[in-house]
């Protein structure tokens, strides 16, 4: 399984990939404001990178449930200058705005990851036009809205059914396959429930052979799962969902916490994979 991005290829047949989450916001749901200003910024995403991250994913919007937009101004007053300097590393830019995606694959980012789902067929030409990697996760609704009533009939089947979808709009601007991956976008727009349907079904959920991307770490179904709403007593759970994730076919993973979540990945794939790992 090859995923290409601007200038790298990986091969994510036997080895999956950490995303390192870096937001550059004042208000995301578990690091909101702790690398809001450039060098906090900088040090954490090399961080990250020396911890295992081979993709470090730099958003300057918060997505949280409730969350406020922001301009196009400030989000690139925020991202940018971060990009730049870590342009060295795989970077991936999250936004939902194509401006944006296109100036920051200008800046140096390789990888546009859309929590819209690339409905936008402006985005979808960024993508086209740049030859970038592209991420497209599903979302029910918008940030300020979609934790409101969640509903489904079957959330699996839905959410294949989307993937379906998109990839064939992909296909039909010019968008090479190699290109894409697809999130479930575990949290947006989703119970408890659903969440946990998810997780259990991804072995199903693949599309066009493409890489599914599977974004859970500190997410609030965890607390909701295990009786507790500290933040902190997340940060295990995420890391048993990446081992389960792994054995269940997820091949990129999005978190906060880089080290245990690789080390884990990379004991998974000795389990799955003994030829590998001899």
């Amino acid at each position: 399984m090859i995923w290409q991005t601007i200038s790298r290829t990986f091969d994510l047949t036997h080895r999956a990939l950490i995303m390192g989450v870096l937001n550059v916001t004042a208000d995301s749901f578990s690091d909101g404001g702790q690398f809001a200003d450039v060098e906090s910024a900088v040090a954490h995403g090399r961080r990250l990178a020396e911890e295992g991250a081979e993709i470090i994913d730099i958003g300057g919007e918060s997505t949280r449930p409730g969350a406020q937009p922001v301009s196009e101004a400030d989000e690139l007053r925020r991202v940018l200058p971060v990009i730049q300097r870590l342009s060295n590393f795989c970077i991936s830019i999250d936004t939902m705005k194509p401006a944006v995606a296109h100036a920051a694959l200008a800046a140096g980012a390789e990888i546009v990851n859309d929590v819209t789902g690339l409905r936008d067929s402006a985005m979808r030409e960024v993508v086209r036009a740049s030859g970038a990697g592209a991420i497209a996760m599903h979302m029910q609704g918008t940030p300020r809205d979609m934790q409101h009533a969640p509903h489904y009939g079957d959330v699996t089947t839905e959410i294949r059914d989307f993937f379906r979808q998109t990839f064939t709009a992909c296909l039909a601007c010019g968008i090479d396959s190699m290109r894409l991956a697809f999130d479930p976008g575990i949290g947006f727009g989703k119970t408890l429930a659903h969440n946990l349907a998810l997780v259990r079904n991804l072995d199903s959920m693949r599309v066009g052979g493409r890489p599914l991307v599977l974004g859970v770490s500190r997410k609030s179904f965890i607390g909701k799962a295990l009786g507790s709403a500290a933040v902190e007593d997340r940060a295990w759970p995420t890391v048993a969902l990446t081992s389960y994730g792994r054995a269940h076919g997820a091949n990129v993973f999005r978190v906060h916490d880089a080290r245990p979540n690789a080390e884990a990945l990379r004991m998974t794939e000795a389990i799955l994979n003994p030829e590998v790992a001899a």
